[in-house]
């Protein structure tokens, strides 16, 4: 007889009436890494130590805000008869695309106000972004949510995965496609192609609307696996706004470069490295006789 499948718990820790839920610790610890990176380039780019420090304080309350509004919007039937559901999110419920639409919009009113380089920022934070999204996708897979169309457990098997996700991946006596993880990776792999873009030293802005179109053309394939989905006119809406983003970053990389605004380069003006500094001394030649 087949041994029962137990799905991994929501819950990673509960301290008295604090209950502490896997998905805000890896979405959580999504954030962290990404802000190191972040930071670790930004001073490496001559900015501001605390650039990003200070960017989060308004972009991170804002950005997840955002992502529960364009969520909830589309699944509003979800929350008519409860509203005060609109608030757990614990449960999950975080549109990615909402988030980013958000962050980006704080980000660049914040480098008006401190007179910081757009675009270079915008540089910046691209590998960040999917960091914290590759690693909060793993939320969604403890909440066994962001799944795909049914599959059998050999599918599964097939595709060797370790026997944790595939136990996770059997939802109410079905085997479902690891959408999740498909995203995750596919974010990582993004990850190192933007890391690679950053010693190509492509025009400022450039690494960013790299980041849109790579993560917009694996969302929009990984979305269409996916059974839920939030809609709009009977439409997909993320696979609309992935094409959106596409056609709209191609647009803006072509005309910044025939228009004269992408001049400037991703490693301009980065510090130079100080020379050692000459102690003065100089060595006595003794002179031949």
């Amino acid at each position: 007889m087949e041994e029962a499948i137990q799905p991994l718990g929501r819950v990673a820790l509960e301290l008295g009436p604090l209950t502490i839920y896997w998905y805000g610790v890896l979405i959580g610890l999504g954030v962290i890494l990404g802000y190191i990176v972040a930071t670790r380039e930004t001073v490496k780019r001559g900015l501001p130590k605390d650039t990003f420090a200070d960017l989060l304080l308004y972009a991170l309350p804002i950005a997840i805000l955002s992502a529960r509004l364009y969520y909830v919007i589309f699944r509003w039937e979800d929350y008519v008869d409860n509203p005060i559901k609109v608030f757990f999110i614990w449960e999950g419920g975080l549109a990615i695309h909402g988030g980013v639409i958000g962050g980006v919009a704080t980000a660049i009113v914040f480098c008006k106000k401190r007179n910081l380089p757009i675009w270079k920022i915008l540089d910046i934070t691209a590998p960040s972004l999917l960091i914290g999204q590759a690693i909060g996708r793993w939320g969604n897979f403890m909440n066994q949510e962001v799944y795909g169309t049914e599959v059998s457990r050999q599918f599964l098997e097939g595709l060797m995965l370790p026997r944790f996700i595939i136990d996770q991946m059997y939802i109410n006596g079905t085997y479902y496609h690891p959408t999740f993880l498909y995203e995750s990776l596919w974010n990582l792999l993004g990850l190192a192609v933007l890391l690679y873009l950053r010693r190509v030293n492509l025009r400022q802005g450039e690494i960013f609307l790299s980041y849109l179109i790579w993560y917009s053309v694996g969302r929009f394939f990984i979305e269409g696996m996916r059974l839920d989905n939030l809609l709009v006119g009977g439409m997909r809406t993320a696979q609309i706004v992935s094409i959106v983003l596409i056609v709209g970053a191609v647009v803006l990389w072509i005309y910044r470069r025939k228009a004269g605004l992408a001049e400037r380069r991703y490693l301009d003006d980065e510090p130079k490295k100080e020379l050692p500094k000459s102690t003065g001394k100089k060595k006595n030649k003794k002179k031949k006789k």
